[in-house]
Parts: structure tokens; C-alpha cells; sequence
């Protein structure tokens, strides 16, 4: 079967980072791979980031995907954490970037309403259709979740730019 894109997943964090491959085959999305990049609160931040992007840089040579989608910032209460939230992105932007990936951002509201069809649609919500369109039982994480999820955002708006015979 041919299959027409896989794409990186990526919901950055700076002390986890999920991850998620999808594959597009023929209109039946399949998951390749999930996981997390979990670091240790005692490792300083700047190890932390190196940490994320040797991870991903991995991921990338391992399952060589045709482009990534990242999740945006979303606003935070906390300041603070949504500068350490921006450096972890930062350093997955990188990544994808030499790798030489196009890279694809989306909002919160725009993966919820990809997916579930309503952009306040709960974590809980986002989680059971991904795990629906993927036909799995389970996810290794929350964290591999939202990464998928934001895989088959792009997945869905590249097909949806594609029927109506637009460029991604």
C-alpha cells in the first residue's frame, strides 16, 4: 500500500516532550511510532534543551518523516513557564529545521477542532478520537497523545488544502 505522508508530531514541553509519527496510507492513518522525552527536573534547563533535540533529532534520522507540526504556545497564566515552554519549542523548531523538515504550527483550538470537531473539546475528548482515528486501545502517554494528535491535524489540513487544490 502506498502510503502518502508521515509526519512528526510534536508537543513540546521543557520537562516532558511528546512525540508521535503518522502515517497517511491511502486515507487510513496509522501510528509508526510514540513516545516521550521525559528530563530530569535536577539536569539544568540548557541540558534539558540539548536533550530534546538530540531526542528528536534521533526520532527524525529513525523514521525519517516527510514534515513535522509542532503545537503552538498557548497562553499561560505563568510567565515563567511559558518562556521554559517557548525554549523547549524553540529547540524542536531546530530540530525539525535542520533536519530540513517543513514544519507545520497549530493551535490548541485548531488540533481540538481537527480532531473532535470543537475547539474546547477537553484533553480526555482529544485523547479517545485519536486514539479512534489510530485504531489503538492505548497511548504511552498523555504527552504522546497530544503529539499524535497534532500529527493528525496536519494530516487532516494537508488533505483538506489538497481537495480543494491548495498548497500546504
Amino acid at each position: 500500500m502506498a502510503c502518502s505522508m508521515r509526519v512528526l508530531g510534536i508537543d513540546p514541553g521543557s520537562i516532558v516532550t511528546g512525540y508521535g509519527i503518522v502515517e497517511d496510507c491511502q486515507g487510513k492513518l496509522t501510528q509508526v511510532a510514540s513516545g516521550a522525552i521525559s528530563l530530569s527536573r535536577i539536569s539544568s534547563f540548557p541540558q534539558r534543551l540539548r536533550e530534546i533535540y538530540e531526542k528528536l533529532t534521533s526520532i527524525i534520522s529513525s523514521y525519517a518523516p516527510e514534515c513535522a507540526a509542532i503545537e503552538e504556545v498557548f497562553f499561560a497564566k505563568n510567565v515563567r513557564s511559558a518562556i521554559l515552554l517557548s525554549h523547549a519549542r524553540g529547540v524542536a523548531i531546530l530540530a525539525a529545521e535542520n533536519a530540513r523538515l517543513p514544519l507545520y504550527e497549530y493551535s490548541p483550538l485548531e488540533v481540538k477542532q481537527s480532531l473532535v470537531g470543537y475547539g474546547r473539546a477537553t484533553k480526555d475528548q482529544v485523547e479517545k478520537m485519536t486514539k479512534y482515528l489510530l485504531n489503538i486501545s492505548q497511548v504511552k502517554s498523555r504527552d504522546a497523545s497530544d503529539a499524535l494528535a497534532v500529527a493528525i491535524c496536519h494530516l487532516h489540513t494537508a488533505r483538506t488544502k489538497e481537495r480543494m487544490g491548495m498548497s500546504t
